[in-house]
């Protein structure tokens, strides 16, 4: 038995399990680690259908999918009402990302009521699906293939009770799409990990080009400027993954690629006054290029975990942005080469 499993229910022939609507110090620390990217491809529950409290033949049908966090989220929702919970095969991928992949869709919608033979075990004909899911469903077709009827719940799980005690509608406030900053801070641990290939080969770029020095045709290598270009690196890493995401709605421009220059720019611009990034003017340039670029292109990766892009629009950022970037890398370390001299 799952350790979120209290036990079994039997209906209409079948066992189903019961699962709890409070999480557990487990839950706690599975959902921190994936938060960093720990295990994240392997957080999922085993699809089919699941119950809290001691629901009937009456009661309501909320569907999800098999991402651990999802499922946990709509399950601590769920607190004192006796409902059914109807798991989707989602490949552990949470409801929007899985709407968008129609892994959260039709045929799978009609394939798990059919599976769970839901005909059998609740009396009405009525399944309420995550708003963001709505792109991945076609209602009428779920109708057709299985005589149930698809009410799109509010956008957040917390909003259920209060969209249930309202007659099953959501206010427009319930329909909104929120993105504040605690939603956005709770990404970036996992973001800054997920990039940790690109962080590390720019800093052992780094490592190698700041720390040579070619001066009166010797060869030199120094420790100390070494390690204040993986600082650097770090930096403007830490300027598109952190800065940005932060102060996303702050920060100027509508692109993100042009949102993490700004934020690239203001920490360069400040290490540009310091001695961090060199003691000559040509070697501080090259950081500031540099700096630029990284902060620039990381803070474009975010574009998959915001609720304010679209793919078109993320495919014509990339042709505007991806160029300048390189152009701005290039430049940079060029310029980083010649100081050496």
């Amino acid at each position: 038995m799952k350790s979120y499993q209290t036990g079994t229910i039997a209906v209409a022939d079948y066992t189903i399990p019961v699962v709890s609507d409070k999480l557990g110090l487990g839950d706690f620390i599975g959902a921190v680690m994936v938060r960093f990217g720990i295990n994240r491809g392997n957080y999922k529950v085993d699809p089919g259908l699941y119950s809290t409290g001691s629901p009937d033949i009456t009661s309501d049908v909320f569907v999800t999918g098999n991402y651990k966090l999802s499922f946990d989220h709509l399950r601590k929702n769920l607190k004192g009402l006796n409902s059914w919970i109807l798991v989707l095969d989602t490949k552990g991928v949470n409801v929007w990302c899985a709407a968008g992949k129609k892994t959260f869709g039709t045929s799978e919608l009609v394939r798990s009521i059919n599976e769970a033979d839901l005909r059998s075990i609740v009396s009405h004909r009525k399944l309420i699906l995550p708003q963001l899911g709505a792109t991945g469903v076609a209602a009428h077709k779920v109708k057709e293939a299985s005589g149930f009827n698809v009410h799109y719940g509010p956008v957040r799980a917390a909003d259920i009770k209060e969209y249930i005690g309202d007659g099953y509608r959501a206010s427009r406030e319930m329909r909104m799409v929120k993105f504040g900053f605690y939603d956005r801070l709770k990404l970036i641990p996992n973001d800054f990990i997920q990039g940790k290939i690109y962080l590390l080969i720019s800093i052992a770029v780094a490592f190698i080009i700041a720390g040579i020095n070619l001066k009166g045709g010797r060869f030199d290598f120094e420790l100390k400027s070494s390690i204040h270009g993986m600082v650097n690196v770090l930096l403007g890493y830490s300027a598109g993954v952190i800065l940005t995401p932060a102060l996303l709605p702050y920060l100027p421009f509508r692109m993100f690629s042009l949102k993490g220059l700004f934020a690239g720019l203001v920490v360069s611009t400040g290490l540009f006054f310091t001695q961090l990034t060199g003691l000559n003017l040509i070697n501080k340039i090259g950081w500031f290029l540099v700096i630029l670029s990284i902060s620039s292109f990381m803070a474009m990766n975010f574009t998959g975990s915001s609720t304010y892009t679209s793919l078109s629009g993320v495919k014509r950022e990339m042709k505007i942005s991806i160029p300048l970037q390189i152009a701005l890398a290039s430049i940079g370390i060029i310029l980083l080469i010649i100081s050496w001299f």
